[in-house]
C-alpha cells in the first residue's frame, strides 16, 4: 500500500499519525509552505455540539492517543443581542488557537508526525494517481471536492476579522447575535492571551447582504467593543476571507480515493467550526485504510450531524433582532447552564424539532 495526503490541515495530519503508527508512512502534500501558513485566529470547541462524547480533547487522548492542548478551557460563554446578554457559565468547551502560530492545532500535530511534510507541493490528484495506490484529499477546499465528484453547497460564508491587543479574560468567549454586525450571521470575540483577542464577523454570501459592505459590519463591531470594553482594541493583525464554502460531499470514498475534513463534511454549518469533526474523519480514514473499518459505514453520522447543524443554521437566519433578545433572554437565569452543561445531545434534538419548519 502507497498512500498520498493532500493536504497538511487537522484531518490530513490526523490520518498520517494512525497511518504511521500501524506501520504505513504516508507522503503528505501541502500547497502552502507550512502547516496553517495563512493567518493567526481562534477558534473554539463546544462540548455541546459533540454529544454524546462529553469532553473532545481527552476523547482524542484516550481513544486515538491525538494529544492536543488548548490556548485554554471556556468557563464562560457571553451573548449579546442587540438589547439583552446571557452569562452562561461552566465547562463550555476550549479554545483553540489556529494558523501561522507555534501552539496552534496544526502544528501541534504534525510534531506528533514522524514523517516530513513535502511543502509548496504543485502535485494535482491526477499526478498522485499515476504513483500511489491510495489518495486521501484532504486539501480543506470543498471547491477541489467538486472536481471530483458531486459535492453539495449549503452556503458560502464571508469573514472579516483582526486580533487586537487589550485586556482580556482568557477563559471567557464573547459571540453576537445581531443582524446590525452579521446579517443572517454572527460576531465573535476569542481570546488568545490576556492581551490578545480575534474579533470576527461571519455571514453567509446571500445576494441580499451584499450591501453594505463586510468593512461596515465589521467596523461597526469594533467600535462597539471599544465601547464595552472601553478601551482602543489595537489592531495588529487582520484577514479577509470572502468565499469560505460549507457543504458536504456525496460519498466519503470512491475506489481508491477518500475524502475527508472540510472535502467531506466537516464543517458544521450553525457555526462554521468543524476542528473536531476534522480530526475524526482523518482518524477514521487511517483505520479505513487499515481494514478496521468503513468510512462508508460511518458517514451517515456525519450527515445526520452537518443536516441537524444545517436546519439549526436556517432556523437562526429567520430570526430578527426582537427574535434573538427573545432567544437570549430564554438562554439566562441558568436555561442557557442546563443546555450547555447537561449530556442532552443538543444538534440532534434542535435539528429534529427544527427541521419540519424549515
Amino acid at each position: 500500500m502507497k498512500v498520498a495526503i493532500m493536504g497538511a490541515g487537522l484531518s490530513g495530519l490526523a490520518c498520517g499519525i494512525i497511518l504511521e503508527r500501524a506501520g504505513i508512512t504516508p507522503t503528505i502534500y501541502e500547497k502552502r509552505s507550512r502547516v496553517g501558513d495563512r493567518f493567526v485566529y481562534g477558534e473554539i470547541m463546544m462540548e455541546v455540539l459533540n454529544r454524546p462524547i462529553e469532553d473532545s480533547l481527552a476523547y482524542l487522548s484516550e481513544k486515538h492517543q491525538i494529544y492536543l492542548q488548548p490556548v485554554s478551557n471556556i468557563k464562560e460563554l457571553n451573548v449579546h443581542s442587540e438589547n439583552n446578554t446571557a452569562v452562561i457559565e461552566g465547562h463550555i468547551g476550549y479554545i483553540t488557537v489556529r494558523g501561522r502560530h507555534q501552539h496552534s492545532l496544526e502544528a501541534q500535530l504534525e510534531r506528533q508526525l514522524s514523517t516530513k511534510v513535502i511543502f509548496n507541493s504543485e502535485f494535482s490528484y491526477e499526478d498522485l494517481l499515476k504513483e500511489y495506490t491510495h489518495i486521501v484529499i484532504a486539501t480543506g477546499e470543498g471547491e477541489y471536492t467538486k472536481g471530483l465528484q458531486h459535492f453539495e453547497e449549503a452556503l458560502t460564508v464571508r469573514l472579516k476579522g483582526a486580533t487586537v491587543l487589550g485586556d482580556f479574560d482568557i477563559k471567557a468567549v464573547h459571540a453576537w447575535l445581531d443582524n446590525s454586525l452579521a446579517p443572517k450571521g454572527y460576531s465573535y470575540l476569542i481570546p488568545l492571551t490576556e492581551k490578545e483577542a480575534n474579533i470576527v464577523v461571519a455571514y453567509p454570501n446571500y445576494p441580499e447582504n451584499q450591501e453594505p459592505s463586510e468593512d461596515v459590519y465589521w467596523q461597526r463591531l469594533y467600535n462597539r467593543l471599544r465601547n464595552q470594553f472601553n478601551a482602543e482594541l489595537q489592531i495588529r493583525d487582520a484577514f479577509n476571507v470572502t468565499n469560505y464554502v460549507i457543504g458536504k460531499a456525496a460519498k466519503p470514498r470512491i475506489g481508491n480515493t477518500l475524502f475527508i475534513g472540510n472535502c467531506f463534511c466537516s464543517v458544521m454549518p450553525f457555526l462554521g467550526f468543524g476542528q473536531f469533526t476534522s480530526i475524526l474523519t482523518g482518524i477514521e480514514a487511517a483505520q479505513d485504510l487499515l481494514g478496521k473499518l468503513s468510512i462508508s459505514d460511518t458517514a451517515d453520522h456525519y450527515y445526520k450531524s452537518f443536516n441537524d447543524s444545517l436546519a439549526l443554521r436556517r432556523s437562526m437566519e429567520k430570526m430578527d433582532n426582537g427574535d434573538f433578545d427573545t432567544l437570549v433572554k430564554l438562554l439566562s437565569k441558568h436555561r442557557g447552564e442546563y443546555i450547555f452543561n447537561s449530556r442532552i445531545n443538543f444538534m440532534a434534538l434542535a435539528g429534529k424539532v427544527l427541521k419540519p419548519f424549515i
